[in-house]
């Protein structure tokens, strides 16, 4: 989770909302990819840091799933994420803060509990809560 924090740090620095996410590969431990939010950047409104990370391990390892493999990120994934997540087929996926707005893990559509919802990885929430939540208070703050 530090190296999700310290991407979604670097997101903020960049004037992009502070999320990071981190893929590993479940039995080595092994980083095989790391982003925070590049959406601003990019002009992309698909660049969440899950869906880079998802996007670069994929493409090292040539194909779009990931079973054996976890997702840190620092904020809870969105429905766009969410779907992402399930369509890469990532073992678990681990967050800090939770997102009672925008959240669809444990709030909103809580899309991994649907029917229609072909995976469901673990789910599990990280230490560095805090530290997320107010890497993006900070950040609005800032803009309001």
């Amino acid at each position: 989770m530090r190296l999700a924090l310290d991407e979604a740090a670097a997101a903020a620095a960049r004037g992009e909302v502070p999320v990071g996410a981190v893929l590993v590969e479940a039995a080595t431990g092994q980083v095989l990819a790391k982003a925070g939010n590049r959406v601003e950047e990019l002009a992309d409104p698909t660049a969440h840091a899950e869906v880079l990370a998802i996007r670069e391990a994929g493409r090292l390892r040539g194909r779009p799933r990931l079973p054996d493999c976890d997702l840190y990120v620092t904020l809870e994934p969105c429905a766009l994420c969410a779907g992402a997540i399930s369509f890469a087929r990532i073992r678990r996926l681990v967050f800090a803060a939770t997102d009672p707005k925008g959240g669809a893990v444990l709030h909103g559509p809580r899309f991994f509990e649907q029917k229609t919802c072909h995976h469901r990885p673990e789910v599990a929430q990280a230490p560095g809560a805090e530290e997320a939540g107010e890497l993006l208070r900070a950040f609005f703050r800032a803009r309001r």
